[in-house]
């Protein structure tokens, strides 16, 4: 039975993507690469694909932080502090539950981002539920699908 691990979506299958690892044995989170070059224009947001999806338990998520060298050397950071990747995100019909990575550019010029570069990293983790939880929808789409 799988419990957790990353899967290359659909669109991206003969890409030559890397799935993450963990670069020592003590890392918590696993390196993500860029699946395409991207140029990060100054004083904006760009959408880096990973061409990857994870799955996990229904009580985990899976929260995407920038890589600290990828940020100090670039001035750059993830537009939302953190990403979230909730369990029911995994194969949703709008894009596969593909992790895109929203980062912003400080700047004041340009950075070019290769195929490859490390730019994140996924770290699993439990989450809690209060006490008469209720909630029961599902899922419809992808990326700000449930709503305002």
């Amino acid at each position: 039975m799988q419990q957790r691990g990353f899967e290359i979506i659909t669109a991206y299958l003969d890409a030559d993507i890397s799935l993450p690892t963990r670069q020592t044995a003590h890392s918590a989170g696993y390196d993500m690469e860029a699946a395409a070059a991207v140029v990060l224009q100054p004083k904006s947001v760009t959408m880096i694909p990973t061409g990857l999806k994870a799955y996990m338990r229904e009580d985990e998520y899976l929260g995407v932080h920038i890589r600290s060298g990828f940020s100090f050397k670039n001035q750059v950071s993830l537009i939302n502090s953190q990403g979230i990747i909730d369990a029911d995100y995994y194969n949703n019909p709008d894009n596969e539950g593909h992790i895109l990575i929203g980062v912003f550019n400080y700047g004041t010029k340009a950075i070019s981002v290769k195929k490859g570069d490390r730019i994140a990293q996924g770290i699993f983790s439990k989450y809690l539920r209060v006490d008469a939880d209720i909630a029961d929808n599902t899922r419809t789409g992808g990326l700000g699908s449930t709503g305002k």
